[in-house]
């Protein structure tokens, strides 16, 4: 039997997102600028597909208060070019950004970047949120409420959830100064030896606003790279802070430009043909996990890790089992991942064992969205949808 096409809806404010959610009695899917389309489990058929791209704007901007409200269509890139005439950011830079990436989608995918490891993810970031669940209802946090859903804090249960438990109609987010000056020091070095680098530099007072290993793409992944730190600050104090960050890293170690930050953007993203796993771990252990990973050494993967925040990208050839046992050792080590991208029809799994939380988060998906409408399959093979 063939399934109709989905209708898609492209509605402009909240009323219209309202409205075109009780319009439809089927499942529904929620598009933004489709730069993660292929995260996460493959999006069952649906009905409709919600195309937020016309949510799109500045709603409200306190410079003086450093909040910005802003419709979760907004692509991130076009936001932080209205901030910067205030001298102001949203401080996060995920390698999506420069694709388009809207805020809305950077919030249901948890998606973050290397200046994290200061400012957090977005889910630090958030402050208040509109929503609209399955049924109708429109719902805020942090701010004047028109409904609440008692109990629940909404916007950190909304990050990372991709799209199944409501749609993102606004958000509310906290600003920060724009650095003043910012340099990059780099150290080519393997994998393991960045893990003893970054500890020293962790330890020390020298406040980097980003500290990641990148592979260099021209031998094995771990073992042929550079570790990548970034330093933020006023113009006066910032050659004095780089000199000791060069002096902690030892021979080797020097400023370079920040070009550095678009190459390991480029990994992150991976190469036409490849499948890309997102993996979380605790920090002091996230360099272990990534250099025991099988096939992250092989020929052609590409690595990215964070080694303060305990975020790593591992992109390698898209081969289903090399990617469940991937799967498997990130769970085995105590850590999460997921697929944040592969090429069409690949047919791997895209996550890893259900937590040992997976009651709670069918209990969330049921409160939320009872009827399982919302982005059905996305957390597939967890079985969320229809769990009574």
């Amino acid at each position: 039997m063939t399934r109709a096409t989905p209708t898609t809806v492209r509605p402009t404010d909240l009323a219209a997102l309202r409205a075109a959610v009780l319009d439809s009695a089927g499942p529904l899917a929620v598009a933004g600028a489709g730069t993660a389309a292929a995260w996460a489990g493959d999006l069952q058929h649906v009905d409709t597909v919600v195309d937020v791209s016309g949510l799109s704007g500045i709603v409200v901007h306190n410079p003086g208060d450093m909040t910005v409200a802003v419709k979760a269509g907004t692509p991130l890139r076009d936001l932080a070019a209205e901030l910067a005439g205030h001298g102001q950011q949203v401080s996060f830079d995920a390698a999506r950004v420069a694709r388009g990436a809207t805020v809305g989608g950077l919030v249901a995918t948890a998606d973050a970047g290397p200046g994290a490891l200061v400012h957090g993810t977005l889910r630090d970031l958030v402050i208040g949120m509109t929503i609209v669940l399955a049924d109708g209802t429109v719902a805020r946090t942090g701010g004047h409420v028109i409904k609440n859903v008692s109990g629940y804090d909404l916007a950190k249960l909304v990050h990372g959830s991709y799209g199944t438990l409501a749609i993102v109609a606004e958000v509310v987010l906290r600003l920060h100064p724009v650095p003043a000056a910012s340099a990059t020091v780099v150290l080519d070095c393997p994998l393991d030896e960045a893990v003893a680098h970054a500890a020293r530099v962790l330890a020390r007072p020298l406040e980097p606003a980003a500290l990641e290993w990148c592979s260099a793409g021209s031998g094995p992944a771990t073992s042929d790279g550079r570790l990548l730190a970034r330093i933020e600050g006023t113009a006066a104090a910032l050659p004095a802070r780089v000199e000791r960050l060069v002096d902690t890293l030892g021979p080797g170690a020097a400023e370079a430009d920040a070009g550095e930050w678009e190459a390991h953007a480029s990994t992150v993203r991976g190469r036409p043909g490849q499948a890309v796993l997102r993996i979380g771990a605790r920090p002091s252990r996230i360099g272990g996990i990534v250099g025991a990973l099988p096939g992250a050494d092989g020929p052609g993967a590409g690595v990215t890790v964070g080694l303060g925040t305990g975020v790593a990208t591992v992109a390698l050839p898209a081969d289903a089992d090399a990617v469940e046992s991937a799967h498997l050792a990130v769970h085995a080590a105590g850590g999460t991942s997921v697929l944040r991208d592969r090429p069409a029809g690949f047919g791997g799994p895209a996550w890893g064992p259900p937590p040992s939380a997976i009651a709670m988060l069918r209990s969330v998906k049921r409160a939320f969205d009872p009827d399982g409408r919302l982005g059905p399959g996305r957390f597939a093979p967890w079985p969320l949808e229809n769990s009574r």
